[in-house]
């Protein structure tokens, strides 16, 4: 098949395709309108986030087979479009769900343990043992919004711990262990000290979590967002936090990353969130490590492989 790749991937993407006897093209430098020019020629795409794969550049697509994301989340592809084509999907999530898992916990402990705040402290020659005192994870109550793949690596890594898992699926059933207890929503809610969200951007899950939500949670709790920021908006988290229903947040994604582009009310309220030694920010990297970058590829290159075997 004739592949066109057109955002950056990991070097080992065209060895990979190439051995299946594919034709590949990698021009991560390549604009919309080009793309729309010359997708007609290929079978298959393989994306990251450039643009949406929507019906009006999927329409121009006629011989396309498949798309491979380079990642978990589907929210900017045509899906319903993709299915009236017959166009196969396949994304690899599993190749960055270690790396969210990881990254979640570690934000976890960072604030648990004031690990920044005493950090920048020292470092100044502030020596503040009892405003720096932590909270232990054992013993904690952790919910988990989403037990996809990356709902389940948390889980995993969370094994050594000593917590109690919660985790609530809307769409999955039968997924419990001697670990994870599967619950209602309602239950979760009742249940947890922390709540850790992997579920992907839907019109259903889009701005999920307002304040009456949160406040329907019985105790105070913290907050781990790693999926999509538009599930929760930064007033809603800075209300929240102001009423005490939060007890800290980390956030690896945003309702809004292009900061050039906030609203007036997404600045304000992101500086009060900036502000809080209570959140801990990172952009968008929690599934971005050298080891996954790689691994993408190789969940990619096996998929299509096993789709495509018998052509």
């Amino acid at each position: 098949m004739k592949i066109l790749i057109i955002d950056e991937m990991h070097h080992s993407i065209m060895p990979m395709l190439e051995k299946d006897r594919h034709e590949v093209i990698y021009a991560p430098k390549i604009t919309r309108d080009e793309i729309a020019a010359c997708i007609a020629e290929f079978d298959g795409l393989i994306i990251r986030s450039k643009t949406p794969m929507d019906r009006e550049l999927l329409q121009k697509a006629t011989k396309l087979k498949f798309i491979g994301r380079a990642g978990a989340g589907l929210d900017k592809i045509d899906l319903e479009y993709m299915a009236e084509r017959g166009i196969k999907l396949f994304h690899a999530a599993k190749g960055n769900r270690d790396a969210v898992a990881e990254h979640a916990v570690g934000m976890l402990l960072a604030l648990f343990n004031n690990v920044k705040k005493a950090d920048q402290e020292v470092r100044k020659g502030i020596w503040d043992r009892e405003g720096n005192r932590g909270h232990e994870l054992i013993g904690k109550t952790v919910g988990i919004m989403g037990y996809g793949n990356m709902g389940k690596s948390f889980a995993d890594r969370l094994r050594g711990f000593k917590v109690n898992i919660l985790a609530y699926d809307k769409y999955k059933f039968d997924f419990a262990d001697d670990f994870v207890q599967e619950v209602m929503w309602e239950k979760l809610k009742a249940e947890a000290d922390i709540l850790s969200i992997h579920i992907p951007l839907t019109p259903e899950t889009k701005n999920f979590f307002t304040l009456k939500e949160l406040q329907s949670f019985a105790k105070p709790f913290w907050l781990i967002n790693t999926a999509r920021g538009e599930v929760i908006s930064f007033k809603t988290l800075n209300e929240a936090l102001d009423l005490g229903v939060l007890r800290g947040v980390l956030l690896d994604v945003l309702e809004n990353e292009k900061f050039q582009k906030f609203t007036d009310e997404q600045k304000a309220e992101f500086e009060k969130l900036a502000a809080r030694e209570n959140v801990l920010f990172s952009p968008h990297v929690a599934g971005w490590t050298f080891e996954s970058y790689e691994k993408i590829n190789k969940v990619l290159a096996k998929r299509i492989k096993k789709a495509f075997k018998d052509n």
